[in-house]
């Protein structure tokens, strides 16, 4: 029980850590800070499939399963993101 209540207060603690970070970034350093949580993310990704590996079901392989499938969709859609902000610093071509 006490393992609990300590690994809430560090979720909490964390959760209210990060959004004031996330707050504080100024629009300029998005795209750099987007493609370093993408590499986390990738990260992460690994991680689920090491947990999700065995052939055994069990809650842990099924949560394993479903943070492949979020961290998945972490990575792809950061890198749309990314890929998105990029084109507006491209030049657009003039049409003949």
């Amino acid at each position: 029980m006490e393992g609990l209540i300590v690994g809430l207060s560090v979720f909490v603690l964390a959760s209210f850590v990060g959004f004031e970070l996330i707050n504080k970034v100024p629009p300029t350093l998005h795209t750099p800070l987007m493609s370093g949580a993408n590499a986390i993310s990738g990260i992460a990704v690994i991680g689920a499939l090491i947990i999700a590996g065995p052939r055994d079901w069990n809650v842990t392989v099924i949560l394993g399963l479903i943070a492949v499938v979020l961290a998945t969709i972490n990575v792809v859609g950061g890198f749309l993101v990314t890929d998105r902000m990029l084109q507006m610093f491209k030049k657009k071509e003039v049409k003949a």
